[in-house]
């Protein structure tokens, strides 16, 4: 019996996958849960398993690009259960030849050598006339061309990165996308992680960072615009009942955006440390596919890599992505006077479909308000 392979659901938004490394090659033996291959997508690599055990055919090859439920191969059970073939008796060793006494070494005659002539000129005429023989015997060298120069140098894309460039171009064309901006005075916030972070370190174990004020300052404001919560499923909205926030890490293989769930209920120590531990196993890549899926929102942050301002592209399903910028000193009005603070652009983009300007625009000065006077943070209003 022939059981078919499948290429099982990777979670939501993952409509394809590349066939990476393959480890059993069409023809060999395999067990029920003995891994096959490796699949790759633009969000986790994942192994996938023989589904019973038998003899493997497959129909695909290292950087095929194949679609979720499509057949590649089949095992056919009814060769799982035959016999190793018995070891086949060991050949006769050959007969040893017979040695041969080797030939008795022939005596080489020395060569009769010429005489080296003699010269009563001096030895500098000698060299002279020597090296203008030579020069007129020798044929001229040819030169060589000069190697041309290549304006360009082609290589082929990763299986990855092309994964990645079909996906952000389906976003650009399937969704009415639009940026809005503010900028937020980071004081308050930089006051409390420079007055606690010591402490926060002894008795948490991980860093305070700005990633935590940020990520519960975003929940605040889900809870008050839940259309930046939501997804457009066909003709219809999904308006999600959780604060579940995808938080962007930069790795070897590109951009991944874990999520760390139920944010609004959390406390600032146990964002951390969600996120602490996701970015390392992100690093590690030992995320799993349920790490990856079910976020409603997405922060990134561009400022760690010195970006002051920028568009963010919208991580689908999800309607609304932010995006953190570098912190930098400058000087801004406050109370009619010049004052130097540290400022951070914000972005916000957001598919226009479903969000409105007037949303969009409250959403992100709701997160400022909040960055601004983090104690709205703590009595929740």
């Amino acid at each position: 019996m022939k059981i078919e392979i499948k290429i099982p659901a990777m979670g939501e938004s993952i409509s394809q996958a590349v066939i990476g490394e393959i480890f059993k090659k069409t023809g060999t033996i395999v067990a029920q849960d003995e891994e096959i291959l490796e699949l790759e997508t633009d969000k986790v690599n994942q192994p996938l398993y023989a589904p019973k055990s038998g003899e493997i055919t497959l129909t695909v090859k290292t950087g095929d690009t194949v679609s979720i439920g499509t057949v590649i191969g089949t095992v056919d059970t009814s060769k799982a259960a035959k016999e190793p073939p018995k070891e086949e008796a060991k050949e006769k060793a050959p007969p040893q030849a017979e040695i041969t006494p080797p030939a008795p070494k022939e005596e080489k005659v020395p060569e009769k050598k010429e005489p080296v002539p003699q010269y009563d000129a001096p030895l500098r005429h000698f060299k002279e006339d020597f090296l203008q023989e030579t020069a007129k015997s020798a044929p001229p060298q040819p030169q060589k061309a000069p190697a041309p120069t290549e304006k360009v140098t082609r290589k082929p894309m990763s299986k990855i990165r092309r994964v990645i460039a079909k996906r952000l171009l389906e976003v650009k064309q399937e969704t009415a996308m639009l940026t809005t901006f503010n900028e937020v005075d980071m004081t308050a916030v930089s006051q409390i992680r420079e007055k606690h972070k010591d402490a926060f370190l002894k008795k948490t174990g991980v860093k305070l960072g700005f990633m935590s004020f940020f990520a519960k300052a975003a929940a605040k404001a889900l809870r008050a615009f839940p259309e930046v919560n939501a997804s457009i499923d066909g003709t219809d909205i999904l308006y999600r009942n959780t604060i579940d926030i995808s938080i962007a890490v930069s790795t070897e293989k590109g951009l991944i955006v874990p999520v760390v769930r139920n944010v609004d209920q959390l406390s600032f120590a146990e964002v951390e440390q969600a996120i602490a531990l996701l970015a390392k196993k992100a690093r590690d890549s030992t995320l799993t596919i349920e790490d990856l899926q079910g976020g409603g929102f997405t922060i990134t942050n561009g400022g760690v890599f010195g970006s002051l301002l920028s568009t963010p592209i919208l991580n689908p399903p999800q309607s609304a992505i932010l995006g953190m910028h570098t912190i930098q000193k400058r000087p801004v009005v406050i109370d009619d006077a010049i004052v130097i603070r540290p400022m951070m652009y914000l972005a916000l983009s957001y598919d226009h479909r479903l969000i409105d300007g007037k949303e969009a625009v409250s959403f992100l000065v709701a997160i400022k308000a909040a960055l601004e006077d983090p104690s709205l943070l703590l009595i929740d209003l």
